[in-house]
């Protein structure tokens, strides 16, 4: 199955995506519906159709509860990273978060910071949590997945190297668009084979495999809880291939009007504009 959040006619609905048309659904984000989609996807037959050239795409969980991400992930990547990232033992998996206002639409603008000129991009395959789940063995932690989407780990690099835990260069507002679907499990016939491609302005930069994951899926999640508890609309982003801006010389800094692709054949794509950042100032 392949489920998404979308805007129809000004309103939010989630909806199962079946070819080039959708299924809308009554609940009104993924969300809602994630501890059962065998059932919501029941619950739509013979409702309200709608093309998917129609419809506004969002990313697959509007807010998660969670953004996680792991560093370092692809060997080559962590190769290219010793400039901009402290090295650890390759035994020990390195995490950060990102803050869940960065959450952002696969299809939406990326800001430029006002306070950096060294904005990077990071391809990545992203999982979404359905289940709650602690102490979770590695052998178990399939049972968690709700789906996977595509995703971009956006970077400021100076304000990465300023901060030891790196959550500051990792936690701009919009820094991480994902989706565009959650794509279930069962769709996916061969996940070690799913490709990342990470492209700036129609270039391949990046190119990666999930078997090139020095921590597979089920050994992050095994890790992570436990620690804490994972919940439905975590999520997870699970490492970048090698290619990223800064690991060429000199580096490749994203500039406005620059446009970001990642793809994933299987899961779709997402691609994002870079635009300037305003400082209009919010209060309240």
């Amino acid at each position: 199955m392949k489920w998404a959040n979308l805007v129809v006619n000004g309103q939010a609905r989630a909806g199962l995506v079946e070819g080039d048309i959708v299924c809308l659904s009554q609940a009104a984000q993924v969300k809602d519906i994630l501890s059962d989609l065998s059932a919501a996807a029941k619950a739509v037959e013979g409702g309200p159709r709608v093309p998917l050239s129609e419809v506004g795409l969002r990313q697959p969980i509007l807010r998660p509860g969670k953004i996680l991400a792991i560093g370092l992930n692809y060997a080559a990547h962590a190769k290219e990273s010793v400039s901009f990232i402290q090295p650890t033992p390759a035994s020990v998996q390195k995490w950060f978060n990102k803050q869940t206002t960065a959450a952002n639409g696969p299809f939406d603008p990326v800001h430029l910071p006002i306070v950096s000129e060294q904005l990077d991009y990071e391809a990545e395959l992203v999982v979404i949590i359905g289940k709650t789940g602690r102490h979770v063995p590695a052998a178990r932690a399939h049972e968690l997945i709700a789906g996977y989407s595509c995703g971009c780990d956006v970077s400021v690099r100076d304000w990465q190297r300023a901060s030891q835990t790196m959550i500051m260069g990792k936690g701009f507002d919009t820094h991480a668009p994902f989706g565009p679907f959650l794509v279930t499990p069962d769709e996916i016939d061969d996940f070690e084979a799913l490709e990342v491609r990470g492209y700036v302005n129609g270039e391949l930069r990046q190119s990666g495999h999930a078997r090139d994951m020095v921590f597979s899926v089920a050994e992050q999640i095994a890790h992570l809880t436990q620690a804490f508890t994972l919940e439905p609309g975590d999520v997870i982003f699970t490492g970048t291939p090698a290619g990223v801006g800064a690991g060429f010389d000199p580096p490749k800094w994203l500039k406005a009007g620059d446009k970001v692709r990642v793809e994933i054949p299987g899961l779709g794509h997402i691609e994002n504009e870079i635009i300037e950042e305003t400082d209009t100032t919010v209060l309240g």
